[in-house]
């Protein structure tokens, strides 16, 4: 992910090992991470199980809230493939107990959206 596309709020892929090393203390045991995403500091992880927001606070951002949605609360979701001028993608979900939806955005050449649908598509329409 280059530093403009973080800037600008778009989303590039993690490598998985490097989730499992930060993730060790918050995965159960048995759960397997798909594939995650980051945001400058912030990030989201598929696993399994559950979708994983993790928000990292402050200026040191030792300050860490993870956020875990069940895949049977996502109610519905969309994505936005990105176009010539319009350079981002988007995810769109929307969860039980919230009316607006949570939000993400992918640089255009950072990621395959399309994965991602397939992902919550695996796990959500079982």
């Amino acid at each position: 992910m280059g530093l403009l596309d973080g800037i600008l709020g778009n989303a590039g892929e993690v490598e998985i090992e490097k989730l499992e090393k930060e993730l060790a203390e918050i995965i159960i045991e048995g759960e397997k991470i798909e594939s995650g995403y980051n945001v400058l500091r912030d990030y989201f992880v598929f696993t399994d199980k559950r979708l994983i927001l993790v928000d990292k606070q402050g200026v040191t951002g030792k300050k860490i809230e993870y956020h875990t949605i069940p895949y049977k609360n996502i109610r519905h979701f969309s994505i936005e493939s990105a176009g010539t001028f319009d350079r981002d993608a988007e995810l769109k979900l929307w969860t039980a107990g919230l009316t607006e939806p949570i939000e993400k955005k992918f640089g255009k050449k950072s990621s395959d959206i399309l994965k991602i649908q397939r992902t919550l598509a695996n796990y959500i329409l079982k």
